[in-house]
């Protein structure tokens, strides 16, 4: 059973979803502001935060910098949960720090099934590492791996929230060049990742033959 901490201002929100959890089979903790969140994560752990970001007086971004920013707390999944649409300047700014954006109003099912991704991915991610650490695969690769395994998949997902927010592909819609330029710049990145992120994993097919023939020999 995962344990979700949810994060709003409005207690009507929180209760909404700690309800939807709940229903879900998760076990459920409710931050009502920026600071109790923090001062929650003293205590406990949970498996992922789902965090809003419309909050007062400490937004979610200010909320997320600073679970990022301590070191007993950054690697706790986040997941940000809004009303409103991400603009190019967040995406930028804090794409590298969540795991997902769960844009509300959201079904049982959409939320669900967001958790699920993100708990599976870093699952895959972590015994790929551990499968790769005990043929002698280099740390520091592994390290990148796990980072570029993240990115790829988190910033795919931003990518099409932002195309689908402004419309690139409807030829009718102007893009302004702000937003253009976000849009360019993120697919160049992902597919750089994609590429870097496919030489790791020929060196450690590598490692692993070569393990492979020594045994055999």
């Amino acid at each position: 059973m995962y344990t979700i901490l949810v994060v709003d201002d409005s207690p009507f929100i929180v209760d909404v979803f700690i309800n939807m959890l709940e229903r879900g089979g998760y076990r459920a903790i409710a931050a009502y502001s920026g600071q109790e969140c923090l001062d929650i994560l003293k205590d406990v752990t949970p498996d992922l935060i789902l965090l809003d970001i419309m909050m007062e007086p400490m937004d979610g971004w200010e909320t997320l910098e600073n679970i990022k920013n301590n070191p007993a707390t950054k690697d706790i999944p986040v997941l940000m949960l809004t009303a409103k649409q991400l603009t190019s300047e967040e995406v930028q700014e804090y794409g590298m720090y969540i795991e997902d954006y769960v844009l509300k109003p959201i079904t049982h099912k959409e939320l669900y099934d967001a958790i699920e991704n993100v708990m599976r991915r870093r699952s895959t991610i972590n015994m790929n590492v551990e499968a790769a650490k005990n043929v002698g695969f280099d740390q520091r690769l592994l390290d990148e791996y796990a980072r570029l395994s993240k990115s790829v998949d988190v910033n795919k997902r931003l990518l099409k929230i932002l195309e689908t927010t402004y419309n690139v592909h409807d030829s009718k819609v102007k893009l302004s060049e702000k937003i253009s330029s976000t849009i360019k710049g993120m697919s160049m990145s992902i597919k750089f990742q994609e590429e870097r992120l496919g030489h790791i994993r020929e060196e450690l097919n590598k490692v692993v033959d070569t393990k492979v023939t020594e045994r055999q020999s």
